[in-house]
Order: C-alpha cells, then structure tokens, then sequence
C-alpha cells in the first residue's frame, strides 16, 4: 500500500499533460501548471498522503510494542489500552482517507470526456 502511495505522489509532482489540442494549447497548458507549481507553498498532496501513512504505520506498531509489553508485564493496563486505542483511530482514520480517495478517482472515471 505505501508503494502506491508513493507512486502515487510521483504522479502528482510530475504534473498531467494533455493528449488532444494543437501544440499551442498543450504548450500553455504546460506553462500553467508549471506557473501552478512553483506558487504553490506548502507540502504537495502527495507529501501529505505519504506522512498521514507513515504516521499510520507508527502508530500500529506502537501499538503492537505495548501490546507485547503488556503480555510481557513491562506496561500498564493504561498504557496498553491508550496505544491500542491511538492506533485503532490511527488504522480508521487511514482506511477513510482510502475510501474516499477510491471513491473521488471512481467519480473521475465516470466523467465523460
């Protein structure tokens, strides 16, 4: 999943070009979004999408850690319960933000041309 994700944000810092038109058109469609992209400040949605995974992947395997500490009789109940609740909204949170990206490019699909 994060392969995707990853290649899925070359595709958005690369920029789309367009197939039909006359090389003008294609040419000023090129000069705006590269007008586009070198105003924009601030991380891509790429960038964003990658951390909000990384953050997600963290925060399961945080979780996993106090769980076996927990067995192990290292951490609280409390501590235990906390990371496993952190990453329980961690998991939710990253499978809505899926959802809705499969829904928006299922949306884009349908899209007549």
């Amino acid at each position: 999943m994060i392969d995707t994700i990853q290649a899925t944000s070359s595709l958005l810092t690369k920029g789309i070009g367009t197939t039909t038109g006359s090389k003008t058109e294609n040419s000023l469609m090129g000069n705006a979004v590269t007008a586009a992209a070198s105003t924009v400040v601030g991380p891509t949605f790429g960038a964003v999408l990658g951390n909000m995974a990384n953050e997600a992947i963290t925060s399961v395997k945080n979780g996993e850690g106090a769980a076996f500490a927990g067995i192990q009789g290292t951490a609280s109940t409390r501590e235990v319960v906390d990371a496993m609740l952190q990453a329980d909204q961690s998991l939710k949170t990253a499978i809505a933000v899926r959802d809705k990206v499969v829904q928006a490019y299922l949306e884009i699909t349908k899209m007549q041309i």
